[in-house]
């Protein structure tokens, strides 16, 4: 650390300041949390910011600290002080990486019983040339779009993520994994998801990373880490389209390309406030897509508008004919208790005024959820068990235990799981009707990484699985929960997939609002 460059304005620094700057500094390059701990003012309007976001509160910040693991080596080229009075003073710092590149921070220290302390802090570093917890590789842009200056297509100026599932022409597709990724054949041609969206003028921005063969709804990839959150730092970004929906969320491409097979587009929507349409199973083609379970997985995508998601469906939707009128949006208060209260608030907020309230009998929701789960199990191991065999050490933990048991469902429990499915299948469609219905895209915000995920998921699952069981078509519209975002889901009969797009279109036309 270099003392050498101090420049104090106005005046002399206020005495013990920079002794307890660089007793904080020493602290950080020690990962010494309990002196960190001490030299940040204590209470709730204690603020740290960079670029993933703003933690609010001594105790968030002090969590963030202890998850992170110490910060990258640095040392101090110049410390500027500007005196506000003689308990009040802003440091700022400039930065020298140990890997390289310069960066910023800056604190406002006050002086209590305590002696000095930071009461805000905001920090800048380098950018990554490429952060490769959303991506596997790209470019500006990896694929240019097919159309001419002439005729540039409907989509001409955006650019899609692409998770990576997809087959891209002239790559390797990784599903999530090294090993996977190590042995992929490089792709002749572009899935046709991919190449129907190239037609109509959009550039591939590059391929995103996904959760290990697409089977979580986290996105904590134990390869490549978890992408970003955004719109909720310190939380997880939602799988398993996560690295396409982080690129969505943070700009860095406007439409993600990914999969749902168990909610794997509606929960990165709801937890980074995005839009996104799980289709309608089997109308847009997965050829060149990697499986999970075939039965379920269904093409989808994310964006930041109504208006571009449903744009991307002309591209990728069959035509279909016009429905008579607006279809009455229906509440069932019981699948809204399987949601948080808030989430729950939150959802009824974005309901139309004239929205009908009526009883579901869901007893035998438990029951579809293990038959949902068992044949998806079942399918998984006979899309990848040839491969996995004798190597299910590739993958990571919570990965691995999926397989794990997948290999051990029999051919009967997939028999029996069938049927109970294809007797929910009728009944979920018969309760849906020619209705919309709305109910949460997540049973949660998005939980932090060190929360009990496994208790999440299951609850989640509850709401997301009676669009995969019904293949049905969902959209996720972001609204807002005590300041976080969370997803209110409409659901439709097959082949409503247009329709929803305008349904979300029509109810987005106001800003969101919070539930009061």
């Amino acid at each position: 650390m270099d003392t050498a460059s101090v420049s104090p304005a106005p005046g002399t620094p206020p005495e013990g300041l920079l002794e307890a700057f660089w007793a904080y500094e020493r602290a950080l390059m020690e990962d010494d949390l309990d002196a960190l701990d001490r030299l940040f003012a204590p209470g709730p309007t204690t603020l740290r910011g960079d670029a993933a976001g703003l933690l609010v509160g001594h105790d968030a910040i002090s969590a963030f600290r202890g998850r992170r693991g110490g910060t990258p080596r640095r040392r101090i080229v110049q410390t500027h002080v500007q005196t506000v009075d003689d308990d009040h003073a802003l440091v700022v710092a400039v930065t020298e990486l140990e890997r390289g590149g310069r960066g910023q921070q800056t604190q406002l220290w006050a002086r209590g019983a305590a002696g000095w302390q930071v009461t805000a802090a905001h920090v800048a570093v380098p950018p990554p040339a490429l952060d490769t917890r959303i991506w596997r590789v790209v470019g500006d842009p990896l694929v240019a779009a097919r159309g001419t200056e002439e005729d540039a297509g409907p989509l001409a100026g955006e650019s899609v993520a692409v998770k990576d599932l997809y087959a891209v022409a002239g790559q390797p597709t990784g599903a999530g994994n090294p090993a996977w990724l190590a042995s992929a054949p490089t792709a002749e041609h572009h899935a046709h998801a991919v190449a129907r969206l190239l037609a109509a003028g959009a550039d591939v921005r590059g391929i995103a990373r996904t959760d290990e063969l697409a089977w979580s709804l986290a996105g904590t990839n134990h390869h490549t880490g978890t992408p970003p959150n955004p719109r909720a730092p310190g939380r997880i970004p939602g799988g398993s389209s996560s690295g396409s929906a982080s690129a969505v969320s943070l700009g860095h491409a406007t439409i993600g390309l990914g999969t749902d097979t168990g909610g794997s587009i509606r929960v990165p929507a709801a937890y980074q406030g995005l839009f996104g349409i799980r289709t309608t199973h089997g109308v847009v083609p997965v050829d060149g897509l990697v499986p999970l379970a075939p039965s379920f997985d269904t093409v989808g995508w994310l964006t930041r508008s109504a208006a571009l998601l449903e744009r991307v469906g002309e591209a990728l939707l069959p035509l279909a004919p016009e429905p008579g009128g607006d279809a009455e949006v229906v509440l069932v208060p019981d699948l809204l208790d399987l949601a948080s209260p808030e989430v729950a608030a939150a959802v009824r907020a974005v309901a139309p005024a004239e929205a009908a309230e009526e009883r579901w009998s869901i007893d035998g929701l438990d029951t579809w959820l293990d038959a949902f789960r068992t044949v998806q199990a079942w399918e998984a191991w006979r899309s990848h068990g040839g491969w996995l065999e004798g190597r299910l050490s590739v993958l990571g933990p919570d990965v691995r235990g999926r397989f794990e048991h997948a290999r051990s469902v029999t051919d009967a429990q997939a028999d029996r799981a069938r049927v109970v499915l294809t007797q929910a299948r009728t009944e979920i469609r018969a309760l849906v009707g020619d209705r919309v219905l709305l109910l949460p895209s997540a049973s949660s915000v998005a939980p932090r990484l060190d929360d009990d995920l496994a208790v999440v998921r299951d609850a989640t699952m509850r709401l997301t699985c009676l669009a995969g069981i019904g293949g049905l078509p969902a959209v996720s519209l972001p609204t807002v929960a005590g300041g976080l975002p969370v997803g209110a889901c409409l659901l439709a009969a097959p082949g409503r997939d247009r329709d929803l797009l305008r349904r979300a279109h029509d109810l987005t036309q106001e800003p969101t609002r919070e539930p009061a």
